[in-house]
C-alpha cells in the first residue's frame, strides 16, 4: 500500500470527519452506544494514524476555525457534507439547520442550498411526488446547480476516500414493501428512484474508490 501525499493537514481530516459525523447525527437516528461505535470506526478503520480526539459533534464556529479561510478547502467540505446528508435519499430541516450555520461559519453563500431545499418536504410515505420529479425531461431541472457544484469534487485523501466509501451504499438498496400485520402499508421504491441526486453520489463514490485503488494501492474489495 502506498501512502498518498495528502493537501490537508491531520487537525483539517479530524474536523474535517467530525463535521460529517455532525451531519449524519442529525436525525437523531443515533443513540450515545451507536455514536460511540461510529467514533470507533471512524478511529480505527478510516483514520487510524490521525489524532481525531474525543470523536463527537461539532459546531459551525469550531469548524471554521480549522476549515475556514480556504474557499477550495470549504466548498470540498460542504460538497462531501451535502452528500452525507442526502446518502438516505430524505433530505431533513434538521440537516438542513446544520448545513446553513456551516455555510455561514465558513463565509460561502447560503444559497448554495436553495435547490436542495425543495425536496425538504418530500416523504415517500406521506405519498408526496417521486423526489425524481425534479428533473423529469418536461420540464427544468430544479436541482441542475446543485447537480454541478457536487460533481466538481474530487478525492485527495485516504481518510475522508474511506468514510466515503463506508458511508456511501455500494448499490442501490432494493425496493420493498413494508407490511404490518400481514398487510402492505407502503411501498419504498429503490433508492435510485428516490433520490435525484443518487447519480452523484455513485460518481463519488466511485472517485473515493479509484483515488483508494490507483494512487494509494489499497485493496477496496472490502467497499464493493
Amino acid at each position: 500500500m502506498v501512502s498518498a501525499v495528502s493537501p490537508y493537514t491531520d487537525e483539517q481530516i479530524a474536523v474535517w470527519l467530525r463535521g460529517l459525523l455532525t451531519v449524519a447525527w442529525a436525525d437523531g437516528h443515533f443513540d450515545p452506544e451507536e455514536q460511540t461505535l461510529i467514533g470507533e470506526l471512524t478511529q480505527t478503520e478510516l483514520a487510524p494514524k490521525t489524532e481525531l480526539g474525543k470523536v463527537e459533534s461539532i459546531t459551525a464556529k469550531e469548524l471554521a476555525r480549522t476549515l475556514g479561510g480556504d474557499q477550495g478547502l470549504a466548498e470540498n467540505f460542504m460538497r462531501t457534507a451535502v452528500m452525507v446528508a442526502i446518502a438516505d435519499g430524505v433530505y431533513s430541516s434538521s440537516e438542513d439547520d446544520i448545513l446553513h450555520d456551516f455555510c455561514v461559519a465558513l463565509d460561502l453563500p447560503p444559497k448554495l442550498l436553495e435547490s436542495l431545499r425543495l425536496t425538504l418536504n418530500y416523504r415517500p410515505e406521506d405519498g408526496g411526488a417521486p423526489m425524481s420529479d425534479f428533473s423529469q425531461a418536461d420540464q427544468p431541472d430544479l436541482l441542475a446547480p446543485m447537480r454541478e457544484w457536487l460533481d466538481h469534487l474530487e478525492v485527495h485523501d485516504p481518510r475522508l476516500a474511506r468514510f466515503l466509501c463506508k458511508m456511501i451504499p455500494p448499490q442501490c438498496p432494493f425496493e420493498r414493501d413494508v407490511k404490518l400485520f400481514g398487510q402492505k402499508v407502503v411501498h419504498i421504491p429503490p433508492m435510485c428512484k428516490l433520490n435525484p441526486l443518487y447519480d452523484q453520489l455513485v460518481g463519488l463514490r466511485f472517485r473515493a474508490l479509484t483515488y483508494l485503488a490507483d494512487e494509494c494501492q489499497e485493496d477496496v474489495t472490502k467497499y464493493c
